[in-house]
């Protein structure tokens, strides 16, 4: 046995950090000055000192000899965390202190020179956790004065940190960053001397390292020792007891009572001459609260309301990471790194360290809650990104343990069908606020969020739970099951099923709408699918009632099973289209999915392990990531292999999901539990509500008028093209309230967007036409829908659309460019035709050629009076644009006189056009908005302008107020929206036009 004090432990962690600082400063100092000295903006001699992070992170070989040094320091580091727990008792302050570990870790390993925010960010989440542990280690050291002035100290010197900071980083100043420095170093300083002050609390630990040779185990173990430690006094000389149960040391001891044995722990008592010591080992065991009052039955009010609205919770929070982390793709294009924050579905993983369970379930509701609804509160979408993970880790382990907490049939089925009833709701709401959940960390209160009340809602309900679900570990009868024994590979399986059930429900039925856009291929002169108005509707009474019933099903997975396939065969089926494939597809899927949860959900609560939750959120997680692969595969590694494949995603869920249940199907707790009649007509009362709140949405979201053109005494076409970047603006707030108010207020009557398929996981499942359209007044086409594997493109248009048909475009190479051929009815009954279209990126060449002949094909086999809506990648005049523009397609260009063009283009025939501008995006999404003006004219009309319908002369004046361009966005304009490149709408006159005033100059379209 080797002795060794503790206060070597502050003592060497003293030594190894201060020295990691001071050589790395030294070596920089030597080798590197000039360089690490200089910043963004200055060099020496204007700056002379540098930066924390230049020192260590930018130059060999300091740099190396930082990290070699720093991290000799973890060891003493984690053996201080360990140290401070035992003497203090403090849980949370042992978690702090590792996360700050990990956080610190973040700074130091990746510097700013590697990359810059994933520096801040992990730098910033240290210094906010240096607080809780600073108030932690102050509160329980022997020496309060001396850490609470250093730790003053490093609080204070934050505030002139931060002002050199923005002296630097916006004012430019010489100088202004070395000067920073010297705050940065002092915190380093005052960190490293606040651990070290530790020295004197530790003296009073000794570390035993040693065999003992005579246990019973014979295993090697080394302990924490306090000195003046309680004694109990022992006649034998020398003795060594494992495994005393609690009863035995209170008969044989008087020194402890009840109170401070608990018999989730185990005591070893070590006898050494006349000095004994009790060393205690927690084993993992979940504390609840119902000894202190009875909990309320699984059939109350109170217990009913909780669940549901925690379950609305849960789904919510699940809904939310995804939508968020597409951000950052999407700006990067590519792999940004942020996708990593999707492991948070593995939440559950955290529940195998030890005590954390304790603190979850007790609360994990209330924290979790809060932090998921509040994330909102962060207003920088990297950050809020991290805040909504972190959220996700609470959430779904308090998911995973409250599953595992229960111990009887009934009161499984009772939480089963409250989760359901959860999923439901979080359904209904999205409905009723145009497939935006109105909690989720996209919205706000200047976009329809309801955040504030939500967070109400949460804190009380988290402060019930605890309590409400104490019931939980209450068996059937009073007595308690064991946990079922099951195999290994029953045991993967059950995990590979749920994770797969998760994700089937995460992607299909997490909106009442993505169902039905699978199934919709446009509109139809005679007949159609289904839409969203009121067929939606549909699909959440659908499955309210699948919830309902569910639990009958616990533990008979056949006819669910049989559905599941049945379904899942017609929607990969494409031939299978429109109202087959939504009422066959669509609704058999809801029914099957919803009635399989139940002999998931008990099997799990009777096997009682905490892996398969973990298993099945990496599940969920790859999932995820094949279900974007699908159509992101140009710009992931090995894309091809899953390109254009979603059914075989959906397929081999589907199969996991089957074998799973089937497996599951033996091991429920019971099968069909009864709920007992007060608990179903207490739920049936729910089920009521929100078939009220079902009419009431549906009704509200009705078009109330029928929607007009904004200059019909003109015979005006107002025609608008916009990228929207999937409706998430530069801030990552949902951007349909923007862009509605922008596209109301230029008058369009007829406009396509692009870059709208946001019916998959990684866009929250949203549907941007619903209430774009709404609000606006229009009709709208959605384009291909989620399973057509393209970015997706839409229709919005005043007037009727009386067809529509939905292309693919070739895309041999590259990713798959979406097309809307639509035919509206305009002024006196007169058909025009209207072209939405996404070409693809410019990498692929032979891709874009492909689909420039195709488009230009569709484009002249029409007759009719057309406009052109697109995204072309082309330059004007050259390569492609010569074969959009051409005799084959018939097309004009709005403006060919416009040089500076790349993506966007509005290309028209027989119309006359009278106008053309270009808006500026504001920060709304990375592209322009462009419009054009077109007058509608009978066929005698066009025939009358022959060839001189496509020449024109630019004009700085329309011809009348129709056919003007609102003046509130010339100059600075207005939200960050102005006429730009021209900086100013130009209007044109044809050639037949008599008066010439204001004629600039003479352009003709050949």
């Amino acid at each position: 046995m080797v002795s060794v004090n503790g206060k070597i432990i502050p003592l060497t962690h003293t030594i190894c950090a201060a020295a990691a600082f001071l050589v790395a400063l030294i070596v920089g100092y030597s080798l590197h000055f000039h360089k690490i000295v200089e910043n963004a903006h200055y060099g020496y001699p204007e700056e002379w000192f540098p930066s924390v992070s230049a020192t260590i992170g930018d130059r060999y070989p300091e740099r190396s000899l930082f990290q070699i040094l720093i991290a000799l320091t973890a060891f003493p580091r984690f053996l201080l965390l360990l140290g401070h727990y035992y003497l203090n008792g403090s849980l949370f302050g042992l978690i702090v202190g590792v996360v700050r570990t990990v956080t610190c870790g973040g700074w130091v390993y990746i510097t700013s020179t590697d990359d810059h925010l994933t520096h801040d960010v992990f730098m910033i989440s240290y210094m906010v956790l240096t607080i809780p542990w600073n108030i932690v280690i102050t509160k329980n050291s022997s020496t309060k004065l001396k850490h609470t002035s250093v730790a003053s100290m490093f609080y204070i010197t934050l505030f002139p940190l931060i002002y050199w900071y923005i002296q630097h980083q916006v004012h430019h100043i010489p100088g202004a960053y070395s000067v920073y420095a010297y705050f940065e170093w002092a915190l380093i300083i005052f960190d490293v001397t606040f651990d070290s002050l530790s020295y004197t609390d530790f003296s009073d630990i000794t570390i035993n390292i040693g065999m003992n040779a005579d246990s019973v185990s014979e295993e090697a173990s080394w302990f924490f020792k306090v000195k003046n430690d309680a004694k109990i006094e022992d006649n034998s000389a020398t003795a060594t007891i494992v495994g005393i149960e609690k009863e035995e040391l209170l008969e044989n001891n008087d020194s402890f009572t009840t109170e401070e044995i608990d018999t989730s722990f185990t005591q070893v008592i070590q006898a050494d001459d006349s000095n004994i010591e009790i060393l205690i080992e927690k084993t993992e065991e979940i504390t609840y609260i119902s000894h202190l009052d009875n909990p309320p039955s699984y059939d109350s009010y109170i217990y009913i309301i909780t669940n549901l609205f925690n379950s609305f919770i849960f789904w919510t929070t699940l809904t939310a990471l995804g939508c968020s982390v597409w951000h950052f793709p999407l700006w990067y294009m590519g792999i940004s790194g942020y996708e990593a924050s999707i492991l948070g579905y593995m939440g559950s993983v955290v529940l195998l360290f030890p005590t954390v369970p304790n603190i979850i379930y007790q609360y994990g509701c209330l924290v979790g809650g809060l932090i998921s609804i509040g994330s909102y509160l962060v207003y920088i979408p990297e950050s809020r990104l991290l805040v909504v993970c972190a959220g996700a880790v609470i959430i779904m382990s308090y998911f995973a343990l409250t599953i595992q907490s229960i111990k009887s049939s009934r009161i499984n089925g009772a939480f089963v069908s409250c989760w359901l009833l959860g999923l439901v709701l979080s359904v209904v709401m999205k409905m009723g606020f145009f497939s935006n959940n109105p909690i989720w960390p996209i919205m706000h209160e200047e976009n329809g969020g309801y955040n504030k009340t939500a967070l109400i809602f949460v804190t009380i309900f988290g402060i019930l739970s605890p309590y409400v679900n104490s019931i939980h570990f209450v068996g059937e009868n009073g007595v308690e099951k064991s946990a079922i024994k099951t195999s290994f590979f029953s045991k993967l399986f059950i995990a590979l099923g749920f994770g797969s059930m998760i994700f089937a429900i995460h992607q299909l039925l997490t909106d009442s709408s993505t169902l039905i856009y699978w199934s919709w291929e446009g509109y139809g002169e005679t007949s159609q699918g289904p839409l969203p108005w009121p067929w939606a509707a549909l699909s959440c009474v659908v499955m309210l009632l699948a919830a309902f019933f569910a639990t009958f099903f616990t533990g008979r997975a056949m006819f669910p099973t049989v559905l599941l396939m049945a379904s899942t065969a017609v929607l990969c089926n494409k031939d299978v289209k429109e109202w087959n494939k939504y009422i066959y597809g669509g609704l058999g899927y809801i029914i099957s999915m919803i009635f399989l949860v139940p002999t998931y959900l008990s099997a799990m609560s009777a096997i009682d392990s905490l892996w398969i939750f973990a298993l099945a959120g990496f599940v969920h997680d790859l999932y995820i990531l094949a279900h974007v692969w699908v159509t992101a595969y140009a710009f992931v590694p090995f894309g091809w292999i899953l390109r254009e494949s979603i059914e075989v995603v959906l397929g081999t869920s589907t199969l996991l999901i089957i074998i799973g249940a089937l497996i599951a199907n033996g091991k429920v707790l019971e099968k069909g539990s009864a709920l007992g009649g007060k608990f179903v007509r207490r739920l049936l009362l729910f089920v009521v509500l929100t078939l009220a709140l079902i009419a009431n949405f549906t009704n509200e979201l009705q078009l109330k008028e029928v929607p007009q053109p904004y200059h019909p005494d003109s015979k005006l076409i107002t025609a608008g093209i916009w990228t929207i970047h999937f409706g998430l603006d530069n801030d990552m707030w949902a951007s349909e309230d923007r862009m509605i108010e922008l596209v109301r207020e230029m008058e369009l009557d007829v406009f396509g967007i692009l870059e709208t398929d946001t019916q998959h996981i990684v866009m929250g499942n949203r549907d941007l036409t619903s209430k774009m359209a709404h609000e606006l007044g229009m009709y709208a086409d959605y384009g291909p829908g989620p399973n057509k594997h393209t970015w997706g493109c839409a229709l919005f248009s005043k007037f009727p659309i009386i067809n529509s048909t939905h292309y693919l475009l070739p895309s041999p190479v590259g990713e798959l460019a979406p097309a809307i051929h639509a035919t509206i009815k305009t002024y006196d009954d007169i058909l025009v035709d209207i072209f939405v279209f996404h070409s693809g990126q410019e990498e692929d060449v032979e891709d874009r050629r492909l689909q420039t002949e195709e488009l230009s094909r569709l484009m002249g086999s029409t007759n009719r009076p057309a406009i052109l809506l697109s995204y072309l990648v082309t330059e004007p005049l050259t390569g492609n644009y010569n074969t959009y523009v051409s005799d084959k397609s018939g097309m004009y260009d709005i403006d060919p006189t416009d040089d500076d063009r790349w993506c966007e283009y509005i290309l028209f025939k027989k119309l006359r056009r009278t106008g053309y501008a270009r808006v500026a995006r504001g920060t709304i999404t990375d592209t322009e908005l462009q419009v054009g003006k077109f007058q509608v004219l009978s066929d005698n009309e066009v025939e009358e302008y022959g060839e001189d319908l496509y020449s024109f002369t630019h004009s700085s004046e329309p011809e009348n107020e129709d056919m003007k361009f609102p003046d509130m966005f010339l100059g600075e304009g207005e939200r960050g929206h102005y006429y730009h490149v021209f900086d100013e709408p130009r209007y044109y006159r044809g050639s037949n036009y008599q008066n010439g005033d204001d004629i600039n100059d003479n352009d003709t379209d050949e």
